[in-house]
């Protein structure tokens, strides 16, 4: 999420149209098309961010600024060119990282929360000691996980560090309750 992504569709040959067909998995069809022979470029139901990008010497792609997850989903590119017809499919998958928050509950237990990630955090506390973990799916396809952390004895250090490990990082926090 945030980040830019560049998807290309191999050049061979030269070209003579270009179509781009985009289908998320939330919203409707987005197809751009490009014929050489009228330079011209046509483009229908397609969000602002995502735009051709035609560079000298290397394949004709299509950018991605700030994706969201609102932009997963099937992108094709279909090339006609004076070598034949070609096809090439991406899936493009995207990671929102959660955001770490760590407090006490009023039992002066640790509360670790990964707010809105996609995949679901994976929570872990040091020192070990049980924990009960929930999940909270939101409609836009993240995912919430909770965890509230019990010592397993008594002579167990004050502070306890929450770790949250994601595909797109891992984070850690302490906390003294």
């Amino acid at each position: 999420v945030g980040n830019s992504s560049v998807l290309t569709c191999p050049l061979k040959g030269n070209l003579t149209m270009l179509t781009w067909r985009i289908t998320p998995k939330a919203g409707g069809l987005c197809t751009l098309v490009y014929r050489v022979d009228k330079n011209a470029t046509h483009r229908t139901t397609c969000s602002d961010n995502i735009n051709w990008t035609f560079r000298a010497g290397l394949p004709p792609a299509l950018e991605i600024q700030q994706v969201g997850i609102a932009q997963e989903g099937n992108y094709s590119c279909d090339m006609v060119s004076t070598e034949g017809n070609f096809h090439t499919g991406y899936y493009l998958t995207v990671l929102a990282p959660p955001r770490l928050s760590l407090s006490c509950d009023e039992q002066g237990s640790p509360v670790c929360e990964a707010v809105a990630g996609k995949p679901p955090a994976q929570l872990s506390w040091v020192p070990e000691g049980s924990s009960t973990a929930e999940e909270k799916y939101h409609d836009n396809g993240t995912v919430t996980v909770f965890s509230k952390f019990t010592a397993c004895s008594t002579n167990v250090t004050d502070v306890t560090i929450c770790m949250v490990s994601h595909p797109a990082g891992n984070w850690s926090q302490s906390i003294a309750c």
